[in-house]
């Protein structure tokens, strides 16, 4: 069993078709449902972020917050630095959404992979206020940013 406090789930993709012909115009990607038991909090905001080319966003800790990511366009890598002091890094990209859980008061940063903007959609228990200081800065000095350039 992992001990770890993040989370990653895999998210179902349907097809969706046509009404008139029935061929298949595009997609439908679950990110949540009341019944999934994957959020345990109620979700109280829910925003979408970008990345620009190569850009990092954080690494931050929310100290009273938890959050789910998920790419919604793009691709991006999400690092997260566990309790343990391990890195955990999950890939969610349009094509292969996964769902990412970030505990409050856990590291996390992700770099958009592709080269366009990557979207993010954002998932919070607690909505965001400015100047409400939750947030706090955090270095990943040991960690090896350089393994995703050039991706």
């Amino acid at each position: 069993m992992n001990n770890d406090l993040s989370k990653e789930f895999t998210l179902e993709t349907h097809q969706t078709k046509d009404v008139s012909d029935n061929h298949v115009n595009g997609s439908l990607t679950v990110i949540w449902r009341d019944w999934d038991d994957i959020i345990k909090n109620n979700i109280k905001m829910i925003y979408v972020s970008t990345v620009n080319t190569s850009e990092i966003k954080g690494p931050h800790i929310h100290t009273k917050r938890n959050s789910y990511f998920v790419c919604i366009h793009g691709k991006v890598v999400f690092i997260v630095k566990e309790k343990t002091g391990l890195y955990k890094e999950i890939i969610s990209s349009a094509e292969n959404p996964v769902l990412v859980f970030v505990p409050k008061n856990c590291a996390s940063a992700h770099i958009n992979l592709s080269s366009n903007e990557s979207r993010v959609l954002t998932l919070a228990d607690l909505a965001w206020k400015p100047n409400d200081n939750e947030m706090i800065n955090e270095s990943f000095n040991d960690y090896d940013w350089s393994k995703w350039q050039n991706r």
